[in-house]
């Protein structure tokens, strides 16, 4: 067979879907003013418009697709999808628009984790399986899918029960939605007790807030409770509710360690017989489904997984129900067998070597050297950097910091529980604080003053990633490219910045989007751009992953490490919760122990094994790690693995399970 015809059989094999951004082509745009000037440019339909909405047709003529491929600001994408894909589609929005291939398929008396990148489908698919959304199987246009239609598609699959029942009104769905600033707004003025009262059709009240640890806000309104308290309020709502199906959308976001682990076992708590009136028999009915980021977390809290793949904002397929292990793993390789299908070209482990993190490794060059770089000699005569013991109150609460030390090219990682400090910490480091101004000359390098006391970690200049971010970002006018440009247009000048760091988390894809548009994640993924291209000697980065899903969590911690220690030599304070996340990171550990909001010491900095053994031996929990990608796995509590490494004092296995 020809070249020429392989081709020709390849796109027969193939066919396109053709997505336009509605955020990037709204009527007063270059884009949308770019497509109607060419708008049946051709002499046909394949682009047309009306005053506010432009439609490009997938059988469109080679000509028209490549000029929409030339729209400005990137807001339409052309993708070739496989056979498999042109037919059998769940759900689409309208034309141009996203869609999803397949469903979870949810067992009773089981935990479905769903597992996937960000904008991928798997709220989508959460709304359809509550009943929200009706799935139109692709049709938009009249005939319209009905329900009976729905159930008819999916017969003779665990999916055609389940909708006979939705049709029926037979199932009672509770869904903990993701956190929005629209949640809080929703419930001002209302009080956290009433809340939950009002929704205990299960009179479990007094139990799922004791498990959460809830005791202490229920008489707070809503709009005064943090982050963590605002997820955990929201995960004790849905779990008191009488409901056939249970419906968590990333449960665990702005949860330390221990809550985490608390939250996981009060959500499988739903599928144990003890927790219900009926035994066996009516928690056998119960479906939960969960949609998590954290790995270590959905593994510990799943029984069975699928996952999502596709292209983010154009397509998401649902995988076949797998075993958990199987499935993360299969994921993180990027290739499902049972679907023969590569969605990655890479795979994403946590196996961290030095030749991971060679530049000339990645860009075929040989020691070139950085603004940010070429200052290493001036690091490496400044030698160990110390900190000296510190003490800072504020209102009822006391963080007592025991001295300690650190040298260039360290990763080190705070861990402990929410309000035990460790944002604290980072600011008493950078000088945030009225203390530490008047303490600066207690910190520094070697030989800077007369009596060999190290300079003020400002004085060699911090870069610190605020956990909550700067308002002047979140309130900036502009695009992305005029914010980088004001805050580190040094660093943009740089080849190898822009490469490594911009490229490598996708900022550069955001560059023509205004700065108010972005959504949580990628204004994460932006601020930790910012941070990472300012000139310093310390980087004090605080939960780099909030809003991060499971992909982006692995590239960002390889991509911190890499510039930070690796490329430019420099130290690193990092603030993480994502388990997984900080073990791919740390090189040292500093544990915070004590009562948070009330008292707590950070202890000195120490190794890795020894910090992650205390601070799990505070938790009560142990970690293996999978012989296969090196990611952490939590042992069920009192199994074997458990009972075997609590014995040995080993809470964490850092060599591979072999035996897993």
């Amino acid at each position: 067979m020809s070249g020429f015809d392989r081709k020709a059989k390849n796109e027969d094999l193939e066919k396109r879907i053709v997505v336009i951004d509605p955020d990037k082509c709204k009527p007063n745009s270059a884009a949308f003013a770019y497509l109607k000037r060419y708008s049946g440019g051709c002499g046909k339909d394949c682009i047309s418009h009306t005053k506010k909405l432009v439609v490009i047709s997938e059988m469109a003529c080679a000509q028209c697709l490549n000029r929409a491929k030339a729209c400005p600001g990137g807001a339409v994408s052309v993708v070739r999808l496989p056979n498999s894909l042109t037919s059998d589609t769940t759900h689409r929005y309208g034309p141009n628009s996203f869609k999803v291939h397949g469903l979870p398929t949810p067992r009773p008396g089981s935990v479905l984790g769903l597992l996937g990148t960000n904008g991928i489908g798997k709220s989508t698919v959460l709304s359809i399986l509550s009943g929200r959304v009706k799935p139109n199987l692709g049709r938009f246009e009249p005939p319209l899918a009905t329900w009976s239609d729905v159930v008819k598609y999916y017969r003779g699959s665990d999916l055609q029960n389940y909708f006979t029942m939705v049709l029926e009104n037979k199932l009672r769905v509770a869904i903990k939605p993701q956190l929005d600033p629209s949640f809080a707004r929703r419930l001002k003025g209302q009080v956290v007790r009433d809340l939950i009262a009002a929704r205990d059709e299960r009179k479990v009240m007094h139990r799922v807030v004791q498990e959460l640890d809830l005791e202490h806000v229920l008489d707070r309104e809503v709009q005064q409770l943090s982050g963590g308290e605002l997820q955990r309020f929201a995960i004790a709502a849905t779990i008191v509710k009488e409901a056939d199906v249970y419906m968590f959308d990333e449960p665990t976001s702005f949860l330390d360690v221990k809550q985490r682990l608390a939250a996981t076992d009060a959500i499988r708590d739903i599928c144990e017989e003890s927790c219900w009136p009926g035994g066996a028999e009516e928690s056998s009915k119960k479906y939960v489904i969960v949609v998590e980021h954290d790995l270590a977390i959905l593994d510990y809290m799943s029984d069975y997984i699928q996952c999502v793949y596709g292209n983010p904002g154009i397509y998401g397929v649902v995988t076949s129900r797998t075993q958990v292990r199987n499935g993360i793993n299969q994921y993180l390789a990027g290739y499902f067998p049972a679907e023969n299908m590569r969605f990655r070209s890479y795979e994403l482990t946590f196996k961290v070597s030095t030749t991971d993190f060679f530049v000339s490794n990645e860009l075929g060059v040989e020691g070139e050297e950085t603004e940010g770089a070429s200052e290493d000699k001036k690091v490496a005569q400044i030698g160990e950097l110390r900190y000296p013991a510190m003490t800072k109150s504020y209102g009822n609460f006391t963080l007592r910091v025991e001295p300690g030390s650190f040298r260039a090219g360290e990763v080190i990682a705070l861990m402990g529980e929410n309000g035990c400090g460790k944002t604290t910490f980072l600011e008493l480091l950078a000088g945030r604080t009225a203390e530490q101004r008047g303490k600066e000359k207690a910190i520094g390098s070697h030989g800077a003053g007369g009596d060999g006391t190290p300079p003020s970690l400002k004085s060699l200049g911090v870069a610190y990633k605020q956990q909550i971010l700067d308002p002047k970002i979140r309130k900036f006018e502009g695009t992305v490219q005029e914010l980088l440009e004001q805050e580190i247009n040094s660093a943009l000048c740089d080849r190898l910045f822009r490469l490594l760091v911009i490229k490598a988390l996708n900022v550069d894809q955001l560059v023509d989007l205004r700065v108010r548009s972005l959504s949580g994640g990628e204004m994460q993924r932006l601020s930790i751009v910012l941070c990472l291209g300012m000139p310093a000697f310390v980087y004090l980065i605080d939960e780099p992953s909030a809003g991060l899903d499971c992909e982006q969590r692995v590239i960002a911690a390889k991509v911190m490490k890499r510039w930070i220690v690796n490329h430019l030599g420099r130290t690193c304070f990092v603030i993480e919760h994502d388990f997984v996340m900080a073990t791919s990171m740390a090189d040292k550990v500093i544990v915070y122990e004590g009562t948070p909001g009330v008292s707590c010491v950070a202890k000195s900095p120490c190794s890795v094994i020894d910090g992650f053994n205390l601070f799990l031996k505070h938790l009560d929990v142990t970690f293996r790690r999978d012989p296969i990608n090196c990611r952490p796995r939590i042992n069920k509590k009192n199994s074997q693995k458990d009972k075997e490494q609590k014995a040995r004092g080993e809470y964490f296995l850092f060599n591979e399970d072999m035996d897993d």
